[in-house]
């Protein structure tokens, strides 16, 4: 058993960002200084983390490590830790959060926005809380509780539609919970018991279910973290959602909190289920590849920004799932490469089409045209981020897609092929919308360029996305024993790393 940490560092960190949150609701004079305040809690917590990491974190072990029981009459306890893939996931969250407060400081001034950072702080808490714990049952509680902040964030700060949109987005979520629900009662009965009956360490020794039974655990758990992917055919909350919510919103939603789709995957469904994630592999990879083409095709014929950058999300998202369940570890590397580089730069796409926006009244492509003589900036960035989407080398997109298409083509050469088209389209659905929105003869509008915030929120967000380009080795060498030990659970399943799919490249 790890002994605890010598100073519960996770805990702290997301006690500190739920009291944040509280104080700012309760305390009427943080009101008129609510964005200062939430930027300089949201700092302080990345500030925090990066040093609790750099003196506590071992690649070997579970680390920052702390367990106390919770509730012994069911098996849960309060057990918080952190693995190379945690760590970066973790590090993703803390990053996006003050650069998302940054990016809405100029719609700051309404009466009530003190709530939307208060909710975004909240929101921090569970992320944090999400990626770090180890138990199940606290996994599920947490899981239930995004929902909350979420709903808010979408309602009440959203616009057009947004009433509409945030009940879709409840209704979707709360199915998907009640699905993972079922797969939650399940594990405890077929658990190993105790005290600690929901740690994923002991869980994943073995589960006396049979392959039927666990087949059945399997999928519920695996249509939660389709729903939350978000993955064809669940997937058609997140246009609705990221077209009614605030950009800053959808950048938490699509770059953070969908992750918990192919994190889930990654930390439960494969190893708490091997031999089912094992049979049902060709399966999901289909319905990857529907998804990775669904969401490109659909993104080219798109008319709102918004729509847009959440459909190219549903097709990234096909590639990483693509790759968690083709049985090669350099694909699996790839994919939680890909969940931070796709992170980075969907918030890019998001929060330079919420700048646009402010300049033009508009999120609709048609509404614009020779922008780039308006606003270089905006267009500038636009177009980095889109390249970044689309993995042109030197961005961070590039590395992670790259293992990924060349993992899977090592043992499901079919499905990496297929893929591969879906390559060039990308190309179409960013280089288009640039073309439409930005070049052209200058319009005959006046607008001021990103400034002040914005500059500095954009500017964080294109320099992680060329660190991740030129520089991608710390990311790759925190996920690659995770990686590895993940593809190992499910090869023990079969008889050999490589033999997931191989029946299929005959």
């Amino acid at each position: 058993m790890i002994s605890n940490a010598a100073f519960p560092w996770l805990t702290v960190l997301i006690a500190l960002a739920a009291v944040a949150a509280l104080v700012l609701w309760l305390v009427k004079p943080l009101h008129k200084v609510a964005r200062h305040y939430a930027l300089g809690i949201s700092v302080a917590i990345f500030v925090l983390f990066a040093g609790a990491f750099a003196t506590g974190y071992h690649a070997d072990q579970i680390s920052l490590y702390e367990s106390y029981r919770w509730i012994p009459q069911i098996g849960v306890s309060w057990t918080v830790g952190i693995n190379g893939l945690q760590a970066v996931m973790i590090f993703l969250a803390t990053f996006l959060v003050p650069v998302v407060i940054l990016a809405a400081y100029d719609e700051a001034n309404e009466e009530d926005s003190y709530g939307f950072f208060a909710w975004v702080l909240a929101l921090e808490a569970i992320m944090i809380g999400l990626f770090a714990v180890q138990d199940l049952f606290v996994f599920y509680v947490l899981f239930e509780a995004l929902v909350v902040p979420m709903y808010f964030l979408i309602g009440r700060y959203g616009g057009h539609n947004r009433k509409g949109a945030a009940m879709k987005f409840l209704v979707y979520s709360l199915v998907g919970g009640l699905i993972m629900l079922a797969g939650v009662i399940g594990v405890y009965a077929y658990g190993p018991g105790g005290d600690h009956a929901y740690l994923y360490s002991s869980l994943a020794k073995g589960l006396s279910a049979s392959d039927t039974a666990q087949l059945w655990l399997f999928a519920s758990f695996f249509i939660a973290f389709a729903i939350k992917a978000p993955m064809w055919p669940f997937h058609t909350w997140l246009p609705d959602t990221a077209a009614a919510a605030t950009p800053g919103t959808s950048t938490l939603l699509v770059s953070v909190l969908d992750k918990l789709g192919t994190y889930g995957m990654i930390v439960i469904c494969v190893p708490l289920f091997p031999k089912a994630a094992l049979g049902l592999a060709v399966t999901i990879i289909v319905l990857a590849l529907i998804s990775i083409f669904w969401g490109a095709l659909m993104a080219v014929k798109s008319d709102n920004l918004l729509r847009l950058v959440a459909y190219t999300s549903v097709s990234h998202f096909g590639f990483m799932v693509m790759a968690i369940f083709s049985g090669s570890t350099l694909a699996m590397k790839g994919a939680m490469v890909y969940m931070v580089a796709h992170g980075i730069s969907t918030a890019g796409m998001f929060l330079v089409v919420g700048f646009l926006a402010r300049r033009g009244g508009s999120y609709r492509i048609s509404s614009y045209g020779g922008w780039q003589r308006v606003t270089p900036l905006i267009a500038g960035s636009f177009l980095i981020a889109g390249l970044a989407t689309i993995a042109l080398p030197g961005l961070s997109g590039f590395i992670p897609e790259y293992m990924t298409l060349m993992g899977t083509f090592q043992t499901v050469k079919w499905a990496a092929l297929v893929a591969v088209p879906a390559v060039v389209i990308a190309a179409v659905y960013v280089l288009l919308p640039y073309q439409r929105a930005f070049t052209g003869p200058k319009p005959e509008v006046e607008a001021t360029d990103m400034h002040g915030a914005e500059t500095v929120a954009t500017g964080l967000i294109l320099a992680a996305m060329l660190w991740l380009g030129f520089y991608p080795a710390p990311v790759i060498d925190l996920v690659s024993t995770p990686a590895a030990n993940t593809v190992a659970v499910m090869a023990q399943a079969g008889s050999s790393e490589n033999v997931v799919l191989e029946g299929s490249n005959k």
